[in-house]
């Protein structure tokens, strides 16, 4: 399983935030290229324990059933999943800006290893291993850079 834990998928989604312009078109969803960066680096914040957002209700009641799917292959994320209200990103960003943070960030979390990655429960997946945070957070960047065809 492709995860975030891995050298050669660091540099991959790294190459691919490289390829990612202020102006590039989304191929679905609303969010501008510089939000869906600010967007996914929320999301390593959760996984390295910065942010711990509530579980959601419709998590706590499907979340169980869904994780074994998303996490037990290498299929990409569904396009237009519901998304958590903390991790909605409506105000303009500066896309230098929150290019170089997501970087740090994926930076910080694959220096980090299994030891660093949060034991809050996931918003919608509840309790999740060090593992399935890597795998979580390589599927999520994937998700994101192929909605802008990168």
């Amino acid at each position: 399983m492709k995860n975030l834990f891995e050298a050669a998928r660091v540099e991959e989604v790294k190459q691919r935030i490289a390829l990612l312009r202020p102006d590039s078109e989304r191929q679905w969803g609303t969010m501008k290229p510089a939000q869906v960066l600010e967007h996914c680096s929320r999301g390593i914040e959760t996984a390295l324990g910065d942010k711990t957002p509530p579980r959601v209700l419709v998590g706590r009641l499907l979340g169980w059933f869904v994780k074994p799917k998303v996490m037990g292959n290498d299929e990409p994320l569904r396009r237009n999943s519901p998304t958590a209200r903390m991790f909605v990103v409506e105000d303009e960003r500066d896309f230098g800006t929150e290019r170089l943070r997501l970087c740090g960030l994926i930076d910080r979390f694959a220096a980090a290893g299994p030891a660093g990655c949060s034991s809050h429960p996931h918003a919608f997946f509840g309790r999740l291993t060090p593992g399935e945070w890597a795998i979580l957070m390589y599927k999520h960047l994937d998700h994101h850079l192929r909605q802008f065809g990168v």
